[in-house]
């Protein structure tokens, strides 16, 4: 199957031939194993610092940052916004496995830019239950990125809010703009 058919197939979520994509998944696992070696590290991060950023598919955090397996802690999710479950694990970075830093990634063209808390509404209408989460849906990604490290800061969870630093990726450019916090 040529490339562009397996892109093709990966972002439909259809089968490859009678081979799911997690079948796929799996057998690539297998050939990752079978010239696997134990790394013989621990679960805390070399470099200390926990990074938290968007889900989105086109960015290669390790590449961007130019980091090694081992050396953080990687956080995603829709827009790489700070909510309860974000700091849940921010907490349990610094306070269990020593992180100290901590480095926000939210990115141009994001697709939370394009929603509402409306989705939870028709989420709502279709499956008749709300959601318990919010969407964190937002306009202004400068704004946002300063919201969430305001919330990084301001948690009485997490110790180590000294180092905490937001950015803006460039999917286009790959470059980061950093962003100022609230003055």
């Amino acid at each position: 199957m040529s490339t562009s058919a397996h892109r093709s197939a990966r972002s439909t979520g259809v089968t490859l031939g009678t081979e799911t994509v997690i079948d796929r998944l799996v057998k690539s696992n297998r050939e990752y194993a079978a010239g696997f070696a134990d790394p013989g590290m621990g679960a805390r991060p070399v470099l200390g610092v926990a990074v938290v950023a968007c889900m989105d598919a086109r960015i290669d955090l390790h590449a961007a940052l130019g980091l090694e397996l081992g050396d953080c802690h990687t956080i995603r999710n829709a827009g790489g916004v700070v909510t309860d479950d974000t700091i849940r694990s921010l907490t349990i970075s610094q306070r269990a496995l020593n992180t100290r830093s901590v480095i926000l990634i939210h990115h141009t063209g994001c697709g939370l830019q394009s929603l509402t808390e409306d989705f939870r509404h028709e989420l709502e209408l279709e499956v008749g239950q709300r959601p318990a989460w919010a969407v964190e849906a937002f306009t202004d990604v400068d704004q946002d990125v300063r919201q969430s490290m305001q919330r990084v800061r301001t948690s009485p969870f997490l110790p180590h809010t000294d180092d905490v630093r937001g950015f803006v990726f460039d999917v286009t450019t790959g470059l980061l703009r950093e962003i100022a916090p609230r003055s």
